[in-house]
Formats: structure tokens, sequence, C-alpha cells
């Protein structure tokens, strides 16, 4: 069978910047979007011999705030990738949206040219949460957002939330994901927040506002049950979906599949290989086909990225290809998680429990 290969469109303009945002994007830099259109245009171009050994499966846009970037701009990068001729007619076309950016002619416009599924970044429930955390919509602009995806014809909808915000309680979470569940998406991403240095609410890192670590896992496990007993199954750390409709572009990620990014911090792994851009529309701008190289995905990415998976890491998979298998210490230690509650081993798949989730860097910690 040809290969298959995931597409990752990387746009950084957003209308502002959210206060925990660690992701590369370019605030109220509009003016520059024509010239960056034109840039990334010439760099799918100039990506052709890189994609034509395989058929491109899955397309991702994601941001800052492709929905603020405009449906025309989409549209054509997307017909630029469909020039290739290597996109197959079923692929998972994905784009992140903002409730706020994001209008009916827009979605009926962005359905038609082949988009498929939309990821709405939802974050809370809570209006007066997200202002505080520098959203730019409220919670009726998603209901708004969902219903027009619907009318125009989007039936792969996901929703974006995060737990552990400032002065967050374990009920409003639970109202959160009530009220997302009541939107019948059929997926749901559920992320822990994490306060990165150089972001504008780094500063709360050590605040009592900031939900304990505690309090985080015990958010983290209401959600995995919440969301469990309403027909979303967990098949990633922070992922749940209505069978069928699990993320088939991040999947590419854990699997350590082939993926070609394109644009500023783009990163790409084929054949074993990584690399990137760097986080810079200035010099992605002058130079847009000069990538970084950045090592090798080897066994220890793939250990780490298939126990993010509810399915957990084939030991013969990961022998096979990479030559590897776990030692007697090694296998004493998994021991030791399956007694704890921590994990599942039947000799031949280890997989974590959502226990075992909460830690799992200690885990990895151990097995490395």
């Amino acid at each position: 069978m040809q290969p298959r290969l995931g597409i990752y469109i990387h746009i950084p303009f957003c209308a502002s910047k959210c206060g925990y945002c660690d992701f590369y994007s370019c605030a109220g830099a509009a003016e520059r979007m024509a010239e960056y259109q034109q840039a990334l245009l010439e760099h799918i171009e100039e990506s052709a011999g890189r994609i034509a050994p395989a058929y491109i499966d899955t397309v991702y846009f994601g941001g800052g705030t492709p929905s603020f970037y405009g449906a025309a701009r989409l549209i054509e990068l997307l017909d630029a990738v469909k020039a290739t001729g290597r996109l197959l007619k079923r692929a998972e076309v994905t784009v992140e949206v903002n409730p706020d950016s994001v209008r009916l002619h827009d979605l009926r416009a962005l359905r038609k040219a082949g988009f498929n599924r939309l990821s709405i970044g939802m974050q809370s429930a809570n209006n007066d949460i997200l202002k505080m955390i520098g959203r730019r919509h409220s919670y009726r602009q998603v209901e708004m957002a969902v219903e027009n995806a619907r009318t125009a014809g989007f039936d792969n909808i996901s929703l974006d939330l995060i737990y552990g915000l400032p002065s967050q309680t374990r009920s409003d979470w639970a109202d959160t994901l009530a009220k997302a569940i009541a939107l019948r998406p059929e997926h749901i991403s559920g992320y822990g927040l994490k306060l990165e240095e150089g972001t504008p609410m780094y500063a709360l890192k050590d605040s009592p506002l900031i939900p304990s670590d505690d309090e985080q896992a015990d958010m983290y496990l209401c959600m995995v049950e919440e969301l469990r007993r309403y027909g979303y199954e967990q098949y990633e750390i922070s992922n749940f979906a209505r069978p069928g409709y699990e993320g088939k572009h991040n999947l590419i990620y854990w699997d350590c599949g082939d993926y070609l990014g394109l644009g500023p911090a783009a990163h790409s792994c084929m054949g074993g290989k990584r690399f990137c851009y760097a986080p810079d529309t200035a010099a992605f701008l002058q130079d847009a086909a000069a990538p970084i190289m950045d090592g090798s995905c080897g066994a220890e990415d793939y250990l780490i990225l298939q126990l993010r998976l509810r399915k957990g890491l084939d030991l013969e998979a990961y022998k096979t290809l990479y030559g590897k298998q776990f030692s007697t210490a090694q296998l004493a230690f998994v021991q030791n998680c399956v007694k704890s509650g921590y994990a599942n081993f039947d000799g031949h798949t280890l997989a974590l429990t959502p226990a075992g989730l909460i830690v799992q860097n200690s885990i990895l910690a151990e097995l490395l």
C-alpha cells in the first residue's frame, strides 16, 4: 500500500493573544496576511517533491486562529494542497475556529470547499473565566458556532476545553462538561492548564487562584468518567470521541507516522527524520524553504507517544520497529504499576489507566 501523509498548515495570526497561550502566534498583524498567504502557497508548491511519494489522508489548519485568517485564504490553501494531486477524496480536513471569528457564510464556504472537521475553541462555559483568561467569546457564541456549523453541513465537530483555570472549581468544570456534552459534538479535547514562562498568565503560576495538582487530577478523572457515561471513549490522554470520530490527524503524531508541517513553528517527521521551521514569521517570509533538522523519531519517542494512547504500547511492535524489549527491571516496574492501578498489562500490551495517565511523566521516567 502506498504510504500516507498528514499535512499541518500553521496560521499564526490571531485577533489577540490569550493569557495562557504558548503557541507561536502574531496578534493584530492582519496587514501581513497577504504576504504570508503568498509565501505559504509557494511553500506548498516547493514541497510537492516531498509529498509526491505518498497519499495525503489528513490536512490540519492550526494556529493562531485560522478562522481569523479568513475562509477565502483557507480555501485557497486547501486548493493548493489539492493541486499536488495527492489528496485523497475521503481525507480528514480539519480547521481550528474561534466562536467570535466564524460566521455561517464562512462555514458554508469551507464545507463546500472540502473542509469536513471543525475544532472549536470553547475552553469554558463560564463567561467570567473566559474573560479572565483573555478569550474573546462567550458561551452563547459557542452555541451559535455549533448551530451554524450543523447548518453548514459539518457532521464532525470537536470542542476544546481547559481545566485548572484560575478560580475554577470542580463544580464550574462539571458545568462546562455538561454544557459541552449538551452541544453533542463528535469529539471533545480536555487539556490541563499549563502556565509557561513568557505568557501573560505565568505570574499566576504559584497563585492560590490556580487549582492545586490534586484538584486538577480530580477534574481530570471527573472528565474521564462523565464523558465515558455519555458515549465519549477516551482514546488518548486528553482526547475523547464517539466511535469512529477519533482525530485521524493527531493519531499520526502519536503513532509516529509521517507528517509535513508548513509555516513558521511547524514541525515535521518524514522517513523517521524530524525537522521544523523557526517560530519567526519574518524569517519564514524571507526563506520559507529552509527547515531546521531536529533529530530522529526513535524508540523513546515511540514509547512516550504510544503510552499517551489508551490502546497502549504493543511490545511486539516496539521490538519489530526498533529492536527494543523491556528488561527484567522494567517488567517488574510495570507489574508494580498494575498493582497500584496505574496500568493494565497482559504480557503483550502495556496501557495506562486514567489514574496512570495523571502520573504518566513519572512512569515514563522509570521506563526510560
